[in-house]
């Protein structure tokens, strides 16, 4: 449901919530869990004693997120518990 008064949604409405509270969650906590994220990776690297060059590290950083987001995606739904 639009508001009659501008394009804003009417307050309490679902139109479009997904959309809005991604915006709002990637806007404050997106950057910090990159950052987190990368400065991990680069504390692992670090510990591995592994020379890796420029685009090394940018691929492997690039996997290692993708494994935590599909890790983290598994977490919103686990596996059911057969009753019986």
């Amino acid at each position: 449901m639009k508001n009659p008064f501008g394009d804003q949604p009417v307050p309490g409405s679902h139109h479009n919530l997904p959309e809005r509270l991604y915006k709002k969650v990637s806007a404050t906590v997106g950057e910090q869990v990159f950052e987190t994220m990368l400065k991990a990776c680069e504390n692992a690297l670090d510990e591995e004693h592994v020379a890796l060059s420029r685009a090394e590290r940018k691929r492997l950083f690039s996997e290692v997120v993708k494994r935590m987001m599909e890790e983290m995606s598994r977490r919103l739904d686990p596996p059911s518990k057969d009753v019986g």
